[in-house]
């Protein structure tokens, strides 16, 4: 029997202990606000009240099922209504939500379907072909199929037994579901874009989605009623946790299927869209439009930016056309953003060049994660806070995955040490931010020399004429690998090698200035990260030509 008075005779009990879990916001949502908007999705609109009444009949239509704890509810689908849904509707039945990414091939989908051992299969008309030679491909038993067939894109083949909104009117909106008996239970799948190999399926848990959806709140210092546009595709770690943020804050969710520069600033000027989140390859888009597209939006927007580094000429850009920009860092196994370049005071003063090359910083722990270290990884010890020594990015936290579902190994190794291991390198400041300097693979050692990727992306970004940057190892006999850039260029705009390769010798150190200059469309992800692997590979057959 324990001797401290404060735990005798004070059990937890239903009066006194709720399991966290984001299903909540929504319950909320509806009751408090039930007529406010929901969801705006062309036409469409939809109230609280609504949403919730949607999410219950999902619920309860994949009860009916069978689909139950420990199942898996896969989703291939746009930011639409459905998916905004699926992120309620399918954890309401216990089940796990496996949002897949709509860029990748049908070989990928099968291996997910197939590891994830999918019930459910909820797909949209836009992505048939695929879908259909991915089913064709499984090696188990194939998922219920159910089409989704959104009004503003009709075309594609119908694969399953029903139609989503004919789907949901098998359930029953006053269906009874209940909070998780454990937070700890898994809420959602995703799965890592591997470079080589089989991608690793990051399992996360009620907790940490609960917890990170108020942390998007209070980093961004965000209303309650926000009209947030979907630039983000939601497939990535579940929109970084803000479907249940928007229910949290009982925000309009506006949906968006694909990225289109006109119709952002289209949307944003119509329904005052107050905030938005993206890669820089997204905001990269949005600064270079032409000026009259941008025309007629007189209030200031709200951005989070994150994925690769961001340039500082990014930042400085969507200053320029009114997005205030928050850098945040993460990785899927920590739910997407669990880091924040935090403001402060006086750096608002400060010329745009030093403000930007400060808030370019990944910077410190997100609100409700642990900590965030950079720490010698051979010995885990923390590295000095002088901006210089590199270390490796460790979390600690409620922000961190379970572990890879059925890879004990992957899982272990990531954790090993009481940490999780980002594998990307980084420096500390002596304020204590965070700057990442590269991903472990992608540093150029030349002649025994390490160089930054990131550093030299950076100067080729200062060119008036580059859009996209890359920098990967090129094989040189002499050095080992020397660094060589990928450049896409704005639209209209012209410069030779050459030209390029001076403009980074006047601000790099010579051994790091790139040896070689490729112009042309860089790969990338549906996410807006550029694809190294596929550069370095294309620099490893032309090396084996040569």
């Amino acid at each position: 029997m324990t001797s401290n008075a404060y735990d005798q005779g004070m059990e937890r009990n239903l009066a006194n202990h709720t399991a966290l879990s984001p299903l909540s916001f929504l319950a909320r949502a509806a009751s408090v606000y039930p007529n406010r908007l929901s969801i705006i999705h062309g036409n469409s609109r939809f109230t609280w009240a609504q949403t919730y009444a949607r999410c219950k009949r999902l619920a309860s239509a994949l009860t009916l099922r069978g689909v139950g704890v420990g199942d898996t509810v896969a989703v291939m689908l746009p930011n639409t209504p459905p998916m905004f849904e699926a992120h309620f509707g399918v954890p309401m039945t216990g089940a796990v939500l496996n949002t897949l990414n709509t860029r990748l091939d049908a070989e990928a989908i099968a291996f997910m379907l197939d590891h994830g051992g999918a019930k459910v299969l909820i797909t949209d008309r836009e992505f048939s072909p695929i879908i259909e030679r991915a089913l064709a491909l499984m090696s188990h038993k194939r998922p219920v199929v159910i089409d989704v067939a959104d009004p503003m894109h009709l075309d594609g083949k119908l694969l399953g037994e029903q139609e989503y909104d004919a789907f949901l009117q098998t359930g029953d909106e006053a269906f009874e579901w209940a909070l998780p008996g454990d937070e700890w239970n898994a809420i959602a799948l995703n799965y890592t874009s591997g470079t080589t190999g089989n991608p690793k399926g990051v399992v996360t848990h009620h907790r940490g989605a609960y917890l990170n959806a108020v942390s998007n709140v209070v980093t961004w210092e965000m209303p309650r009623h926000s009209v947030y546009l979907w630039t983000l595709p939601m497939f990535h770690c579940n929109g970084w946790c803000f479907p249940w943020t928007l229910a949290l804050q009982a925000g309009v969710s506006v949906c968006l299927r694909r990225v289109d520069p006109t119709l952002i600033f289209s949307l944003i000027r119509e329904h005052r869209v107050t905030h938005l989140c993206g890669a820089p390859i997204v905001y990269g888009l949005l600064i270079n439009v032409q000026p009259a597209v941008r025309e007629g939006i007189t209030h200031s927007i709200a951005g989070l930016i994150a994925g690769a580094a961001p340039p500082a000429s990014i930042i400085e850009g969507c200053e320029r056309i009114g997005i205030d920009i928050t850098h945040v860092y993460g990785l899927t196994e920590v739910y997407g953003p669990a880091a924040v370049c935090a403001k402060q005071d006086g750096w608002d003063q400060l010329p745009i060049g030093e403000r930007a090359a400060l808030n370019a910083r990944q910077g410190v722990a997100y609100p409700m994660q642990e900590s965030i270290a950079v720490l010698d990884p051979e010995t885990m010890q923390p590295v000095p806070s002088d901006g210089e020594t590199m270390g490796e990015i460790f979390f600690r936290g409620n922000l961190v995955m379970k572990g890879y579902l059925k890879n004990p190994q992957a899982t272990e190794e990531a954790f090993a040490g009481g940490w999780f291991h980002t594998g990307d390198l980084a420096v500390m400041h002596p304020d204590g931010y965070v700057k990442i300097k590269d991903r472990s693979k992608d540093v150029i050692i030349s002649g025994g020399e390490n160089i930054s990727s990131l550093e030299v992306e950076e100067v080729l970004y200062r060119h008036p004429a580059v859009m996209v940057a890359a920098v990967v190892a090129r094989p040189d006999d002499k050095w080992g690998e020397v660094p060589c850039a990928f450049v896409e260029l704005r639209e209209g705009a012209t410069v030779t090698e050459a030209e390029m390769i001076e403009h980074c010798r006047a601000q790099l150190a010579r051994f790091k200035v790139p040896k070689q200059v490729v112009f042309g469309t860089l790969p990338k992800t549906s996410t807006g990260k550029i694809q190294k692997f596929v550069l370095r590979e294309q620099m490893r057959s032309a090396s084996a030509i040569d």
